[in-house]
């Protein structure tokens, strides 16, 4: 009985070495991450004079280095708001600034932000010292496109002949350009796997004009050059893949 039970002894604590050893490498290693995330942004610049305050939801694919945790990855981020500030169909309304339809009563139409950011990013995740070096402070400098545009509700009943699909195209003010984004913020990426979020402050700097040949509210091309600016808070959630040298297999 006592041989047996020594013998169950170092079993235990072979495997509670072992687990530990597994447990303390699952997050080792290069990694791939697949992150999703949602933020909430305060125009600024020529962006806070077309638009008010807005939401954004994003995705991206990174690469982070088993060495000293260099960042690299690629990032889409989709941006929607209500509030609209320009007033686009300034010349299709009435007296009482409403738009009539085709059986001549009030069209409700509604206008509405759309924009979106598709660019690469590099940058690190800074350990702080802590027992878990893959979490810290994570910062990230980016460049890519940043577009937005007005889209134009149609009333799902009555129609607006003047708000056909060609002729949106002149009231839309589809504009783009090259933009800089910066983040800084907290990232964690836990050891047993089940907590990899990562939450900061997020800036965009864009610079952009019109990519429509006619403007039908001013009656011109509108060949300005905007700078749009965008700051908000980003909250994102990471699905890591870890491999290489110091990952014995791959864990997710």
């Amino acid at each position: 009985m006592q041989k047996l039970l020594f013998t169950l002894f170092i079993l235990s604590i072979s495997f509670s070495a072992f687990s530990q050893d597994d447990y303390y490498s699952r997050n080792k290693g290069n990694g791939l991450l697949f992150k999703l995330s949602y933020a909430g942004h305060t125009p600024a610049g020529d962006l806070a004079d077309r638009f008010g305050s807005h939401f954004s939801v994003g995705s991206g694919l990174e690469i982070i280095t088993s060495e000293n945790n260099w960042i690299g990855g690629i990032d889409m981020n989709y941006y929607f708001g209500n509030r609209v500030n320009d007033k686009v169909l300034s010349n299709i309304v009435n007296d009482q600034e409403a738009i009539i339809g085709n059986d001549r009563t009030y069209a409700d139409i509604q206008l509405r932000m759309r924009a979106y950011f598709i660019g690469a990013h590099v940058g690190k995740l800074i350990s702080l010292g802590l027992a878990n070096p893959r979490s810290g402070i994570r910062v990230t400098v980016g460049s890519g496109l940043f577009q937005h545009k007005i889209r134009i509700q149609d009333d799902p009943v009555k129609e607006v002949p003047q708000l056909s699909k060609e002729y949106k195209k002149g009231y839309d003010r589809l504009t783009n350009g090259l933009a800089f984004t910066e983040f800084i913020g907290y990232q964690v990426l836990s050891r047993d796997k089940r907590i990899n979020v990562y939450l900061g402050f997020e800036f965009t700097q864009a610079f952009t004009q019109s990519r429509r040949d006619y403007d039908f509210a001013t009656m011109s091309k509108d060949e300005t050059k905007r700078v749009d600016l965008d700051m908000g808070f980003r909250v994102g959630w990471i699905l890591p893949f870890y491999f290489g040298k110091d990952a014995d297999e791959i864990y997710y």
